[in-house]
Protein backbone atom coordinates (compact mmCIF):
# COMPACT_ATOMS: atom_id res chain seq x y z
CA UNK A 1 0.00 0.00 0.00
CA UNK A 2 1.21 3.15 -0.86
CA UNK A 3 0.68 6.59 1.20
CA UNK A 4 0.75 8.49 -2.17
CA UNK A 5 -2.79 9.51 -0.83
CA UNK A 6 -1.41 11.07 2.31
CA UNK A 7 1.36 12.73 0.77
CA UNK A 8 -1.04 14.85 -1.40
CA UNK A 9 -2.93 16.09 1.42
CA UNK A 10 0.41 17.42 2.82
CA UNK A 11 0.94 19.49 -0.91
CA UNK A 12 -2.31 20.56 -0.74
CA UNK A 13 -1.24 22.86 2.35
CA UNK A 14 2.05 23.40 1.33
CA UNK A 15 0.46 25.62 -2.16
CA UNK A 16 3.08 28.66 -1.66
CA UNK A 17 4.88 29.56 -4.83
CA UNK A 18 7.10 32.57 -2.59
CA UNK A 19 8.52 33.71 -5.96
CA UNK A 20 5.19 35.26 -6.75
CA UNK A 21 5.60 37.79 -3.77
CA UNK A 22 7.68 40.31 -2.14
CA UNK A 23 10.42 39.98 1.06
CA UNK A 24 8.95 42.00 4.03
CA UNK A 25 11.90 42.56 6.41
CA UNK A 26 12.26 44.34 9.65
CA UNK A 27 15.22 45.36 10.94
CA UNK A 28 17.70 43.56 8.06
CA UNK A 29 15.59 40.41 8.60
CA UNK A 30 12.73 39.18 6.45
CA UNK A 31 9.65 38.44 8.15
CA UNK A 32 7.06 37.61 5.69
CA UNK A 33 5.80 38.05 2.04
CA UNK A 34 3.69 40.44 0.46
CA UNK A 35 1.20 40.77 -2.50
CA UNK A 36 2.45 43.21 -4.66
CA UNK A 37 -0.96 44.78 -4.62
CA UNK A 38 -0.97 44.90 -1.04
CA UNK A 39 2.66 46.06 -1.31
CA UNK A 40 0.90 49.09 -3.17
CA UNK A 41 -1.55 49.89 -0.58
CA UNK A 42 1.55 50.48 1.89
CA UNK A 43 3.36 52.73 -0.06
CA UNK A 44 0.55 55.44 1.04
CA UNK A 45 2.69 55.47 4.61
CA UNK A 46 6.44 56.29 3.98
CA UNK A 47 7.09 57.30 7.19
CA UNK A 48 6.37 53.40 8.35
CA UNK A 49 7.07 51.38 5.10
CA UNK A 50 9.72 52.00 2.22
CA UNK A 51 9.03 49.98 -1.17
CA UNK A 52 12.29 49.81 -3.52
CA UNK A 53 10.27 47.50 -5.66
CA UNK A 54 12.29 44.33 -4.85
CA UNK A 55 10.95 44.64 -0.89
CA UNK A 56 8.96 45.89 1.37
CA UNK A 57 11.04 47.01 4.53
CA UNK A 58 9.54 48.58 8.22
CA UNK A 59 11.02 52.01 8.80
CA UNK A 60 14.60 51.12 10.22
CA UNK A 61 13.64 54.64 12.64
CA UNK A 62 10.90 52.28 14.61
CA UNK A 63 13.05 50.52 16.38
CA UNK A 64 11.12 48.97 19.33
CA UNK A 65 8.49 46.50 20.14
CA UNK A 66 5.25 48.81 21.25
CA UNK A 67 6.26 51.77 18.98
CA UNK A 68 6.18 49.23 15.65
CA UNK A 69 3.22 47.59 16.68
CA UNK A 70 1.25 50.39 17.41
CA UNK A 71 2.65 51.73 14.53
CA UNK A 72 1.14 49.01 12.01
CA UNK A 73 -1.94 49.13 14.02
CA UNK A 74 -3.03 52.11 12.79
CA UNK A 75 -2.09 51.03 9.23
CA UNK A 76 -4.32 47.94 9.55
CA UNK A 77 -7.47 50.20 10.61
CA UNK A 78 -6.99 52.62 8.02
CA UNK A 79 -6.74 49.33 5.27
CA UNK A 80 -9.80 47.65 7.48
CA UNK A 81 -12.04 50.88 6.83
CA UNK A 82 -10.86 51.26 2.88
CA UNK A 83 -12.04 47.65 2.59
CA UNK A 84 -8.65 46.30 1.93
CA UNK A 85 -8.66 43.80 4.57
CA UNK A 86 -12.11 42.18 5.76
CA UNK A 87 -11.90 42.89 9.29
CA UNK A 88 -10.09 43.96 12.39
CA UNK A 89 -9.97 40.78 14.87
CA UNK A 90 -8.52 42.54 18.03
CA UNK A 91 -6.19 39.71 18.41
CA UNK A 92 -2.44 40.84 18.13
CA UNK A 93 -0.32 37.91 17.05
CA UNK A 94 3.55 37.51 17.78
CA UNK A 95 5.48 39.14 14.50
CA UNK A 96 8.64 36.77 14.40
CA UNK A 97 11.34 35.04 11.51
CA UNK A 98 11.71 31.95 14.39
CA UNK A 99 9.84 31.41 17.13
CA UNK A 100 6.95 32.87 19.32
CA UNK A 101 9.39 34.50 21.88
CA UNK A 102 11.59 36.20 19.33
CA UNK A 103 9.01 38.21 17.76
CA UNK A 104 9.70 41.67 17.26
CA UNK A 105 6.37 43.36 17.57
CA UNK A 106 2.97 42.17 17.33
CA UNK A 107 0.27 42.74 14.25
CA UNK A 108 -3.86 41.95 14.38
CA UNK A 109 -4.40 38.54 13.20
CA UNK A 110 -6.86 39.95 10.34
CA UNK A 111 -3.89 41.08 8.59
CA UNK A 112 -1.24 38.16 9.03
CA UNK A 113 -1.72 36.31 5.84
CA UNK A 114 -1.36 39.73 3.87
CA UNK A 115 1.94 40.17 5.43
CA UNK A 116 2.19 36.02 4.67
CA UNK A 117 3.82 35.98 8.50
CA UNK A 118 4.27 32.69 10.26
CA UNK A 119 1.00 32.28 12.50
CA UNK A 120 1.14 29.47 15.47
CA UNK A 121 -2.15 27.44 16.33
CA UNK A 122 -2.12 24.50 19.09
CA UNK A 123 -4.64 21.56 17.71
CA UNK A 124 -5.77 18.08 20.34
CA UNK A 125 -5.99 14.55 19.28
CA UNK A 126 -8.63 13.53 22.42
CA UNK A 127 -8.68 9.50 21.51
CA UNK A 128 -10.06 6.20 23.34
CA UNK A 129 -8.53 3.18 23.97
CA UNK A 130 -11.61 0.61 23.64
CA UNK A 131 -11.89 -2.98 23.72
CA UNK A 132 -12.44 -2.89 19.89
CA UNK A 133 -9.55 -0.62 19.17
CA UNK A 134 -8.05 3.14 19.07
CA UNK A 135 -11.03 5.84 18.75
CA UNK A 136 -10.39 9.54 17.40
CA UNK A 137 -12.82 12.11 18.94
CA UNK A 138 -14.18 14.16 15.39
CA UNK A 139 -15.25 17.54 15.63
CA UNK A 140 -17.51 18.78 12.77
CA UNK A 141 -16.98 22.31 12.00
CA UNK A 142 -20.12 24.87 12.31
CA UNK A 143 -21.98 25.77 8.52
CA UNK A 144 -21.69 29.55 9.67
CA UNK A 145 -18.41 29.58 10.28
CA UNK A 146 -16.04 31.60 7.88
CA UNK A 147 -13.39 29.43 7.50
CA UNK A 148 -13.90 25.83 6.17
CA UNK A 149 -18.01 25.40 6.98
CA UNK A 150 -19.12 22.19 7.86
CA UNK A 151 -15.76 21.02 7.64
CA UNK A 152 -14.12 17.87 10.05
CA UNK A 153 -12.05 19.09 12.49
CA UNK A 154 -9.41 17.92 15.12
CA UNK A 155 -11.47 17.61 18.82
CA UNK A 156 -9.97 20.95 19.96
CA UNK A 157 -8.14 23.40 17.36
CA UNK A 158 -7.09 27.04 17.44
CA UNK A 159 -4.93 29.84 17.04
CA UNK A 160 -2.27 31.27 19.50
CA UNK A 161 -2.38 34.82 19.96
CA UNK A 162 0.80 36.96 21.51
CA UNK A 163 -0.96 37.76 24.96
CA UNK A 164 -0.81 34.21 26.44
CA UNK A 165 1.16 31.44 26.77
CA UNK A 166 1.00 28.15 25.35
CA UNK A 167 -1.21 26.64 28.60
CA UNK A 168 -2.95 29.43 29.08
CA UNK A 169 -4.11 29.21 25.31
CA UNK A 170 -4.59 25.38 25.47
CA UNK A 171 -6.98 25.78 28.76
CA UNK A 172 -9.24 28.46 27.33
CA UNK A 173 -9.32 26.38 23.33
CA UNK A 174 -9.95 23.14 25.50
CA UNK A 175 -13.07 24.89 27.71
CA UNK A 176 -14.74 26.95 24.55
CA UNK A 177 -14.58 24.11 22.06
CA UNK A 178 -14.76 20.96 23.99
CA UNK A 179 -16.24 21.89 27.65
CA UNK A 180 -13.21 20.46 29.00
CA UNK A 181 -11.89 21.71 32.55
CA UNK A 182 -8.25 22.17 33.65
CA UNK A 183 -8.29 18.80 35.81
CA UNK A 184 -8.41 17.36 32.18
CA UNK A 185 -6.24 19.22 29.98
CA UNK A 186 -3.43 19.06 32.41
CA UNK A 187 -3.50 15.52 31.50
CA UNK A 188 -2.77 16.12 27.86
CA UNK A 189 0.51 15.69 26.11
CA UNK A 190 2.54 18.03 23.78
CA UNK A 191 3.90 15.88 20.89
CA UNK A 192 5.48 18.59 18.91
CA UNK A 193 4.69 20.45 15.71
CA UNK A 194 3.99 20.36 12.05
CA UNK A 195 4.26 23.09 9.73
CA UNK A 196 3.31 24.31 6.18
CA UNK A 197 3.21 26.95 4.07
CA UNK A 198 0.15 27.45 2.38
CA UNK A 199 -1.26 30.24 -0.11
CA UNK A 200 -4.60 31.98 0.81
CA UNK A 201 -6.90 34.44 -0.87
CA UNK A 202 -5.06 36.88 0.99
CA UNK A 203 -1.53 35.92 0.60
CA UNK A 204 1.15 33.60 2.30
CA UNK A 205 0.20 31.40 5.24
CA UNK A 206 3.17 30.03 6.83
CA UNK A 207 1.59 27.96 10.00
CA UNK A 208 3.66 26.45 12.69
CA UNK A 209 0.61 24.06 15.25
CA UNK A 210 1.65 23.27 18.24
CA UNK A 211 0.27 18.94 18.59
CA UNK A 212 -0.78 17.94 21.41
CA UNK A 213 -2.59 14.00 22.30
CA UNK A 214 -5.16 13.49 25.97
CA UNK A 215 -6.45 9.92 26.34
CA UNK A 216 -9.91 10.55 27.41
CA UNK A 217 -12.32 8.09 29.71
CA UNK A 218 -14.94 5.99 27.50
CA UNK A 219 -17.18 8.10 29.68
CA UNK A 220 -16.03 11.56 28.45
CA UNK A 221 -18.33 13.57 25.49
CA UNK A 222 -16.97 17.05 24.50
CA UNK A 223 -19.54 20.01 24.09
CA UNK A 224 -18.73 22.72 22.79
CA UNK A 225 -19.68 26.07 24.47
CA UNK A 226 -18.70 28.80 21.82
CA UNK A 227 -20.84 27.58 18.73
CA UNK A 228 -17.50 26.72 16.35
CA UNK A 229 -18.63 23.10 16.43
CA UNK A 230 -21.98 22.06 15.54
CA UNK A 231 -21.38 18.32 16.65
CA UNK A 232 -18.44 15.44 17.98
CA UNK A 233 -18.13 12.56 16.81
CA UNK A 234 -16.01 9.25 18.00
CA UNK A 235 -14.79 7.32 15.36
CA UNK A 236 -12.19 4.11 14.98
CA UNK A 237 -8.75 5.71 13.95
CA UNK A 238 -9.40 3.32 10.98
CA UNK A 239 -12.61 5.11 9.83
CA UNK A 240 -10.56 8.38 10.23
CA UNK A 241 -7.14 7.11 8.26
CA UNK A 242 -9.83 6.23 5.33
CA UNK A 243 -11.49 9.81 5.67
CA UNK A 244 -8.29 11.49 5.09
CA UNK A 245 -6.84 9.14 2.73
CA UNK A 246 -10.05 9.15 0.01
CA UNK A 247 -11.83 12.40 0.63
CA UNK A 248 -11.78 16.06 1.18
CA UNK A 249 -13.99 16.36 4.68
CA UNK A 250 -11.65 17.61 6.94
CA UNK A 251 -10.66 21.27 6.79
CA UNK A 252 -6.88 21.01 5.56
CA UNK A 253 -4.42 20.98 7.88
CA UNK A 254 -6.21 19.23 10.29
CA UNK A 255 -5.57 15.96 7.69
CA UNK A 256 -1.57 16.95 8.61
CA UNK A 257 -2.29 16.65 12.34
CA UNK A 258 -3.95 13.35 12.35
CA UNK A 259 -0.81 11.91 10.42
CA UNK A 260 1.20 13.13 12.69
CA UNK A 261 -0.63 11.16 15.22
CA UNK A 262 -0.57 8.06 13.06
CA UNK A 263 3.08 8.16 13.23
CA UNK A 264 3.53 8.91 16.48
CA UNK A 265 0.55 5.90 17.54
CA UNK A 266 2.88 3.25 14.93
CA UNK A 267 -0.22 3.26 13.04
CA UNK A 268 1.15 3.97 9.94
CA UNK A 269 3.84 1.03 8.18
CA UNK A 270 7.87 2.63 7.62
CA UNK A 271 8.21 -0.26 5.36
CA UNK A 272 5.62 1.41 3.12
CA UNK A 273 6.21 3.76 -0.14
CA UNK A 274 6.05 6.89 1.40
CA UNK A 275 6.24 6.81 4.79
CA UNK A 276 9.44 8.63 5.17
CA UNK A 277 8.70 11.68 2.83
CA UNK A 278 5.43 11.58 4.24
CA UNK A 279 6.95 12.00 7.88
CA UNK A 280 9.61 14.54 6.54
CA UNK A 281 7.23 16.42 4.55
CA UNK A 282 4.82 17.01 7.69
CA UNK A 283 7.43 19.48 8.96
CA UNK A 284 8.35 21.99 5.82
Amino acid sequence: MSYKKFLQKIKACNTANTSDYIPFIINDTQTGWLKPTFAEHLATWPGIFSLDGKSVRLADKIQDFKTRSKAVDQVIHKLVQQNVIRSYLDEPYPVTAGERNQAVMTLDRSAVSYFGLRSFGQHLNGYVQKSKGLHLWIARRAKDQYIAPGKLDNMVAGGLPWYTTLKENLIKECAEEAGMDEALVSQAQATGTVSYIAESVNGIKPDTLYCYDIELPEDFTPICTDGEVESFELMPVKEVMEIVRNSEDFKPNCNLVILDFLVRHGLLDPDQEGYAELVNKLHQ
